[in-house]
């Protein structure tokens, strides 16, 4: 390698970067690290969950990103006293914060029950029942496709052919006359 690309100890280009954070399923914990490292796991229930970026496909960027300023606002020439602002700023800020923990805290776990319960009943439907039924039909309908192709064929192609023969001794010229 160039001598731009030093190598280290181990004999790799760059570290792999340590999270600060552990998480419920991951801890930041070296032993557990390398077990994890050894075994490759897939299972969906075992994924890592990022417990500082909790949105990360971006789902509620525009409904609840309500900020003091989006809710108050004081014009040029209408102040009210600072500390008033300053406490309302806080009163509002710290409202916010604590009200949707405590409605989280108790709504979450039985919200998060009831979304997990309707998604399963929609998978179950969408793979027992939705697509079975849709491959049974497509599977019909080109049997039915089958015989109306032959139908075709057999009746349209020659009447057809034969009216093209029909028009095509026909011959049409244009002269223009002055």
């Amino acid at each position: 390698l160039p001598p731009a690309f030093p190598l280290l100890p181990q004999g790799f280009l760059y570290t792999a970067p340590v999270r600060e954070q552990g998480n419920i399923y991951k801890p930041n914990n070296k032993m557990m690290a390398d077990e994890l490292s050894e075994k490759v796991v897939h299972d969906v229930h075992t994924k890592e969950i990022d417990l500082v970026n909790r949105d990360p496909k971006h789902l509620n960027d525009d409904v609840v990103k309500i900020d003091f300023e989006d809710v108050i606002a004081e014009p040029e020439g209408t102040h009210s006293f600072d500390g008033i602002w300053k406490a309302s700023f806080t009163t509002f800020t710290v409202t916010k914060y604590w009200f949707y923990r405590l409605l989280s805290a108790i709504f979450g776990i039985p919200m998060a029950l009831i979304w997990g319960i309707y998604f399963a009943i929609l998978s179950f439907l969408h793979i027992w029942a939705v697509v079975p039924c849709i491959r049974s039909y497509l599977i019909e309908i080109q049997c039915i496709s089958r015989v109306y192709s032959i139908c075709i064929h057999t009746f349209c192609d020659p009447l057809f052919e034969a009216i093209g023969k029909v028009f095509s001794s026909i011959r049409a010229t244009v002269r223009k006359e002055i």
